[in-house]
């Protein structure tokens, strides 16, 4: 006969999170039959702790996450590139952290996971008090909407809230955990839940080469539209298809952190330290870099194996993005706690920042301001991309003049405009179009957070929108389609890569004016005018069909050596 045996499926370990104190109000303990003690949690705490954490991580990040971005500074093999987007995220962060600009202004899905001990009573429905605390925060701060409501199958309408928030709540029985609440909270921008990824793989991936082949695939997929240097995870197998995606995300969040490290016959999931670091060292060789080439394409690796059945062997990826938002709380007989993020950001930069990184390196992949190509955004269309052909794939830019910005809906309407024989608007013919959606604008400033949007979502656009005479300089984030590098060839166009992640910054320190120019109904989604100052970009795709991340698709031989015992 087998041996029974049970343990949680994710068996974490003990919680060694830095917390500081909410309030010890709406919290107490009240004696229950047979002598147990139970938690009382009043509604209000639950708010007060969903909408502190929603603030908190729109604006502040974890001390290790800034700590790896000075890593990347610090380190003699990281490229120029690499380093000149650490030092635009460190200076990012910092500008967040005075609590007026979101570090993205895709200020996201906000996703709440509980886990309530046995003991703890609360009154009615704690998704109703937790939805509050995310509408407090997403409707007093400088954050952006994003969550549509389905009206119809084809109609929809911003909800102008950002709810619903995705709010799932467990019990916790496990011994030790009676009176308390645990919760981790997340803002999940578009750009990094679309890199979410479920293959369903067969055994013949469970060895060392075959898997290695696989990931490296699967990895040069991701691209960089989701702002990388990525926290990586990825998950191997699953009782499900939605527990190794759900897997996933946690892991990215470093959730699963303190998972065993080794299996056994109980069948629970365990963290793979060594292929960790196997996978890391293959995605610092992919080329990708920190968006624009060098090493650091990934801070971190997290690899989990669960158990499967033996005809499914899912595998999940997922990764979190630079703008690394989530944060721990809980609720105990103490009060109500939240995780300890970073509020001094300032002490992780480097003594001198505008030195090296500051040098001249003849226009090409430099950091600094003298490394740079101005570009008079002022001039007639002509002339813009007269300058651009001078300079080749890679080249790093600083645009100074009047932006168009549009994305998906803007996109969709023009291009219903340019079926039914209308001519292409004249200020996509004279401006370069930034893929692009603000949040909010605060009180004195110019513009909310406003970085780029990712760019393969208007690729389908391109062609036609060109051969219009529109969008003949494109400005957004991460990789694009052959379709977009063949129309740019065709036409003579340009698509520029900026910085996935420093919106904060660019709003501060780039951006001097915006106007609505059309679609003013559709809130973010207008079409709006902006005016730049040094705002820095790099040649992705020219105009003779050269693209950048072209060269670092292009696959690498792999020497993976078999582990002891394999």
């Amino acid at each position: 006969m087998p041996e029974f045996r049970y343990v949680d499926m994710l068996p974490i370990g003990h919680d060694e999170t830095p917390y500081r104190l909410l309030t010890t109000e709406g919290v107490e303990t009240v004696e229950g039959p047979e002598g147990r003690r139970f938690l009382k949690v009043a509604p209000e705490a639950l708010t007060l702790l969903a909408e502190t954490a929603m603030h908190d991580i729109a604006h502040y990040l974890r001390p290790a996450h800034l700590q790896q971005l000075r890593t990347i500074l610090d380190d003699p093999e990281a490229s120029p590139n690499d380093k000149f987007v650490a030092l635009d995220l460190m200076k990012n962060a910092n500008i967040a952290a005075g609590g007026v600009l979101p570090m993205c202004q895709d200020t996201g899905t906000a996703i709440i996971m509980g886990k309530r001990g046995q003991q703890v009573l609360t009154e009615g429905t704690d998704e109703r008090p937790l939805s509050m605390g995310v509408f407090n925060a997403y409707t007093t701060l400088n954050l952006r909407y994003s969550q549509n409501a389905p009206l119809t199958m084809w109609e929809e309408k911003n909800t102008g809230s950002n709810l619903p928030a995705q709010i799932e709540l467990y019990a916790d029985t496990a011994v030790g955990h009676e009176n308390s609440y645990k919760f981790l909270f997340m803002a999940k921008g578009g750009g990094s839940a679309n890199k979410s990824y479920l293959y369903q793989e067969t055994k013949a991936v469970l060895n060392p080469a075959s898997m290695m082949t696989f990931l490296e695939e699967k990895l040069r997929s991701l691209g960089t539209a989701a702002c990388p240097p990525y926290h990586l995870a990825i998950v191997v197998g699953g009782t499900s298809a939605e527990f190794a995606l759900k897997t996933a995300k946690y892991a990215s969040a470093k959730y699963l952190d303190t998972l065993p490290t080794e299996g056994s016959m109980a069948a629970h999931g365990f963290r793979d330290v060594e292929l960790e670091n196997e996978v890391l060292e293959l995605t610092r060789k992919l080329g990708i870099g920190a968006q624009f080439g060098g090493k650091y394409f990934c801070h971190d690796v997290r690899v989990i194996r669960l158990p499967r059945h033996g005809a499914s062997l899912p595998v999940a990826i997922a990764v979190s993005c630079s703008a690394d938002r989530q944060c721990l709380g809980k609720i105990t007989p103490d009060g109500v706690f939240i995780e300890q993020l970073e509020f001094d950001p300032a002490r992780f930069m480097p003594e001198h920042v505008d030195e090296e990184l500051d040098a001249q390196t003849d226009g090409i992949t430099g950091t600094g301001q003298g490394a740079a190509v101005r570009i008079d955004l002022n001039r007639p269309m002509p002339e813009i991309l007269d300058e651009l052909r001078r300079h080749p794939v890679k080249t790093r830019v600083m645009l100074n003049g009047p932006l168009i910005v549009a994305r998906d809906i803007a996109h969709a309407k023009i291009k219903e405009r340019l079926d039914a024989g209308e001519p292409m608007p004249q200020y996509l013919k004279d401006h370069p179009v930034y893929y692009a959606g603000p949040a909010k604008t605060p009180e004195g400033m110019a513009s909310g957070s406003f970085g780029p949007t990712t760019a393969g979502r208007m690729d389908s656009y391109v062609d036609q929108f060109q051969a219009a005479g529109g969008s003949m300089v494109m400005l957004a984030k991460g990789n694009r389609s052959k379709a977009v590098t063949d129309a740019c060839n065709a036409h003579g166009g340009f698509y520029l890569g900026s910085i996935g992640g420093p919106a904060a910054r660019l709003a501060q320190d780039c951006i001097r004016h915006v106007e609505v120019v059309e679609y003013e109904e559709l809130g973010m989604e207008a079409v709006w005018r902006i005016e730049v100052e040094d705002f820095p970009a790099f040649i992705i795709v020219d105009d003779k069909g050269n693209d950048f991340f072209a060269e670092v698709n292009k696959p690498i031989a792999l020497t993976i050596p078999k582990r002891v015992g394999l």
